[in-house]
């Protein structure tokens, strides 16, 4: 029998809010649940808040690290679905950024009803050109991505993380996320760099049966707006929006923002 803290132990989950239904705010690589803090406390009056970190973030057990189990995006799916059942989540709501849209994808194909809704923000299927389909990487882009986090992964942090975060003009956004980046233990973060990068879950898109909003941001070097509407154009009756923001983590850039528009949709 699950040890009913298990998960939510392992995840340090926190939840907040009142309300029957629940949201559930997943965060992306190289971050902590703390990447929602902008936006998750402006849905505490309706709604029951889950926050969590992913094992290897934030304040995770990190003994529970296993590079088989994520060695593949399922596996952070399958603790997905183990903290939804220990809270006995029916018809949540999951807000995904980055990798994480793809996990919620993954976890509501595994748990039908545990999810009514998804919000995928700056999501990806698959970061390497495939053919027509352009990722907006090549695979020796990826390569060499993962060969300089191997190589220097606190240069590789302050050298990335402020273009991932663009709004040049606010650097304290990019020194944030650079901080974040830093505090990443290196060998978690080269596995889940090498997981999040080589994934390829175009095909679960067809599979997705419940209401979906795709949140796009401008000039997003991590997901362009080709590959969000790719997800629209493969999620059967998703919802794309283009935000005014620029960057990949709208939840820090423009909170206000990402906060109307799955208040609109929820």
């Amino acid at each position: 029998m699950l040890d009913r803290k298990t998960a939510l132990l392992r995840n340090n989950v926190v939840t907040d809010g009142s309300g029957d239904r629940a949201l559930v705010f997943a965060h992306g690589f190289g971050c902590d649940q703390n990447m929602w803090r902008l936006v998750e406390p402006s849905f505490r009056p309706q709604f029951t808040t889950v926050r969590f970190d992913h094992v290897g973030a934030g304040k995770s057990d990190l003994s529970a690290f296993n590079p088989d189990k994520y060695a593949s995006l399922a596996g952070y799916a399958e603790d997905i679905v183990e903290i939804g059942n220990e809270l006995g989540l029916q018809d949540a709501i999951f807000v995904g950024h980055s990798v994480s849209a793809m996990i919620g994808v993954l976890a509501s194909l595994r748990a039908p009803g545990m999810f009514g809704k998804l919000v995928l923000v700056g999501p990806s299927p698959r970061y390497i050109n495939d053919g027509e389909y352009v990722g907006g990487f090549t695979a020796g882009d990826v390569d060499d991505l993962l060969g300089s986090l191997a190589e220097n992964h606190m240069g590789w942090s302050n050298a990335m993380a402020p273009a991932i975060m663009g709004n040049a003009d606010r650097p304290e956004l990019g020194e944030e996320l650079t901080a974040s980046f830093c505090r990443t233990d290196p060998d978690i973060a080269r596995q889940f760099a090498r997981t999040t990068f080589t994934s390829d879950n175009r095909a679960d898109l067809l599979l997705v049966a419940v209401p979906t909003l795709i949140l796009q941001c401008q000039d997003d070097i991590i997901a362009a707006e080709k590959v969000g509407r790719f997800v629209h154009d493969n999620i059967a009756g998703s919802k794309f929006v283009m935000l005014d923001a620029s960057g990949h983590c709208p939840n820090l850039s423009a909170p206000a923002e990402v906060i109307r528009e799955i208040r609109a949709f929820v």
